[in-house]
Formats: C-alpha cells, sequence, structure tokens
C-alpha cells in the first residue's frame, strides 16, 4: 500500500523531474519539442506526443487531464498550435487550459512549451 505522502519522480536528472506523481495527481513539467523545427504544427505534436507518453508512465492519459498551461513565443504560433491540439485533446475530457505569450528558453528556437497536470 502507498502512502499519500509517496513522490515517485521519472525522468531526473538532478535539476528537474519530467514526470512527479504524488497522491493520485501526476504533475509533468515543462516540455518543448525534442526536435527544434521552425514549425509550431511540428513543435506542438512533438510536445502532445511526449505529454502521452510521460501520463502513460506517471499511470495516467490525456482523458484524465486537469489542467495544461501552454506557453507560445509568439501568439502567430496560436491557430497553428491549436490545430494540432484540436485532433489530439479528448473532446469529451478536455482540461481546464490557459495559454499565454512568453519568451522562451532557447534563444527562439523553441516555439511552444507545455505543462500538465493529470489524475492517476
Amino acid at each position: 500500500m502507498s502512502s499519500a505522502s509517496e513522490i515517485t519522480r521519472y525522468d531526473s536528472n538532478g535539476r528537474l523531474s519530467k514526470v512527479v506523481v504524488h497522491n493520485g495527481v501526476v504533475y509533468l513539467s515543462g516540455l518543448t519539442a525534442k526536435v527544434k523545427t521552425p514549425d509550431a504544427k511540428a513543435q506542438t505534436a512533438d510536445i502532445l506526443a511526449q505529454i502521452d507518453g510521460y501520463l502513460k508512465q506517471g499511470g495516467s492519459d490525456k482523458s484524465r487531464l486537469l489542467r495544461v498551461n501552454i506557453w507560445l513565443h509568439d501568439m502567430a504560433h496560436f491557430d497553428a498550435m491549436n490545430e494540432v491540439w484540436d485532433g489530439w485533446v479528448d473532446k469529451d475530457a478536455a482540461p481546464s487550459r490557459a495559454t499565454v505569450m512568453s519568451p522562451l528558453a532557447g534563444d527562439g528556437i523553441n516555439l511552444v512549451e507545455m505543462m500538465a497536470t493529470a489524475v492517476v
């Protein structure tokens, strides 16, 4: 039996853990595309695939998402990001979501960053 105070961390590198599970909740760190193309659609698809994988690793899936925070390097990428998002999100279990523009790490090569929280 696991304790409510038990914390499980996955894909840790000493600076951060990509996945933290605590008390039945999966927290994903800010994720950027692994392949740095100048295409917001491609970067969004890459990040959403990572979210799927990390949620699975934490014992959850996108139908259990509670919240997703999205940062865009430029709001000009909003429609492109949403096009990919709309094809991915579970329409019957859409999470709460916020999207803002922010300078992102990587000197302009990161166009999209996402952070998610889900229930196990």
